[in-house]
């Protein structure tokens, strides 16, 4: 099944307040394993930048002014998208800048199937810190990138915390594999690593013989 990781970063906080999206970033996952396909953007918001945000992401309004706008990426990002589940931590937060976004375009809100994170998050443990810092803290996850939040950065590190929290993996454990098909560097931290080896029809034949000869020799014995 194929989900996408999503990040935004804005101007601040409320979308009420006029704040705009200046950057996007999507990782897609395929039955939870990420792929190649990503999607990244910075763009122009056509506003100055928070100071509250400004210390979150340090995105200057020098660089963001000579970004690309909504309009001319949006139909770029909508297909991306397009019939995938989104995977987003504190999904309202995003949701409603994006479909801000949507709205000033004229266009109709995002109707994706959504999975929110710190909704898992708090769930699984009530009355604990589910920020994307704390997650990664309890699973043993690096984020020493994260100076400072980006999107594609917390898109990684949200795609980790999200098999996590799915218990799709022990999360101290790494392995290395021989197997080209399954990674090319042998010194490269595996997210996760899932492979079912079924016997041939000579290793069952010689299984039952194996069997066969023990049982007899045991008995008689």
């Amino acid at each position: 099944m194929k989900e996408i990781i999503l990040d935004t970063e804005t101007t601040g906080l409320s979308t009420k307040e006029g704040h705009r999206i200046v950057e996007i970033g999507c990782i897609e996952l395929d039955n939870l394993v990420p792929t190649k396909n990503r999607f990244h953007c910075y763009l122009n918001p056509d506003r100055k930048v928070s100071e509250q945000a400004f210390k979150v992401h340090g995105y200057t309004d020098k660089f963001l002014s000579k970004q690309k706008r909504f309009d001319q990426i949006v139909d770029e990002f909508l297909n991306f998208i397009k019939e995938s589940r989104l995977v987003i931590h504190n999904a309202e937060f995003d949701l409603s800048h994006l479909n801000n976004e949507m709205k000033i375009l004229g266009k109709e809100k995002i109707k994706n199937d959504v999975v929110d994170t710190l909704t898992l998050a708090r769930n699984k443990f009530p009355g604990s810190s589910t920020s994307l810092n704390a997650l990664c803290k309890r699973y043993r996850i690096d984020n020493s990138k994260r100076a400072k939040h980006t999107a594609l950065i917390d898109c990684d590190l949200l795609a980790k915390v999200y098999i996590n929290l799915l218990d799709q993996k022990e999360p101290t454990l790494q392995f290395q594999n021989n197997d080209k098909e399954n990674t090319k560097n042998l010194n490269e931290k595996v997210l996760y690593f899932k492979k079912v080896i079924y016997p041939t029809e000579k290793e069952i034949e010689m299984h039952k013989k194996y069997l066969k000869q023990n049982l007899k020799k045991n008995f008689f014995n």
